[in-house]
């Protein structure tokens, strides 16, 4: 029987679904039982605790939330309320830095570790994104909590400029978010880290009408190695924001012939079954890693 019990929130799209059934094999081989389907969007609280899907979860003795595309407001509360009782994977605190791209880039820089030029104001401070764009000529706009390249916006002209600010008035939007486009090659590295190892390295590439390298925006994985330098900026990068996991998108900027930082993600997919096609043959170790670490943050 099994002594030890967790929740978990797994995206099922992609492959989803089958990486969550090696995991539970996993770890009911080591004697936890594992709690499905946990999304917080539906979860009730009271004085008796928080329940979601008939389970009690501050009696659990650990949470593994690892579902970027279904993300909700009140998801995201009651996983800050549950952190605060339970061992969960990633911490709330660590996840909601890596979330906020301007905060984990102040951590970062802090922390030597170089990024891109970034800056942010308050979308009632407009003239401030006039400055930039005359400082820097060519930027990007994102929201800081964005993801997938949802919201981003290459600013390029001055026109460009007049449409974003209709845009910012007509949503809830509060910061205007800036970071100075780097001249590189439209690809990149995504290093996965699981407990401060190195798992896996592949790259995305922007497709030909396009500048940004996000599958969700039209990139295409390619295969890449990761040499020493990366790997090592990763693994700085992942414990600087207190993640358990991660996966940090890295570009090589041409003009200053260096490696910057573009993003740290807290929740790094898995390799899906066509890329797995290709040669992206990380999942087994990767869940391996995950287990291993689950099984000793409950121990």
């Amino acid at each position: 029987m099994a002594n030890k019990k967790i929740g978990m929130w797994m995206y099922h799209n992609g492959g989803g679904k089958d990486i969550e059934k090696k995991i539970i094999d996993q770890l009911m081989e080591r004697e936890i039982e594992v709690q499905t389907n946990l999304n917080l969007r539906f979860a009730k609280g009271s004085k008796e605790g928080i329940i979601c899907n008939n389970v009690s979860m501050l009696e659990l003795d650990l949470f593994f939330s690892y579902n970027a595309g279904e993300q909700t407001n009140t998801q995201k509360y009651m996983y800050e309320t549950i952190d605060k009782y339970i061992s969960t994977v990633n911490s709330y605190q660590s996840f909601a830095l890596a979330e906020d791209k301007f905060k984990s880039n102040i951590a970062l820089n802090k922390a030597g570790i170089k990024t891109t030029e970034f800056f942010l104001c308050h979308r009632e401070s407009p003239e401030y994104l006039v400055e930039k764009f005359k400082e820097w000529k060519k930027l990007i706009f994102k929201q800081i909590d964005g993801w997938g390249g949802n919201g981003m916006i290459l600013l390029e002209s001055c026109q460009s400029i007049d449409s974003l600010l209709p845009f910012l008035n007509q949503t809830g939007i509060r910061h205007i978010y800036l970071e100075k486009f780097i001249d590189n090659d439209f690809s990149d590295y995504r290093i996965d880290i699981v407990n401060g190892e190195y798992i896996s390295c592949y790259g995305r590439k922007a497709n030909a009408r396009d500048w940004r390298t996000n599958i969700s925006s039209g990139g295409s994985i390619i295969l890449r190695e990761a040499n020493d330098e990366i790997i090592e900026i990763a693994k700085r990068a992942t414990k600087v924001l207190g993640l358990d996991i991660a996966g940090v998108d890295i570009i090589y900027d041409r003009e200053k012939e260096e490696y910057v930082v573009l993003e740290v993600n807290a929740i790094s997919a898995f390799a899906t079954p066509e890329q797995e096609k290709i040669g992206l043959t990380f999942n087994d170790k990767k869940i391996e890693k995950i287990v291993d670490l689950i099984d000793s943050k409950i121990k």
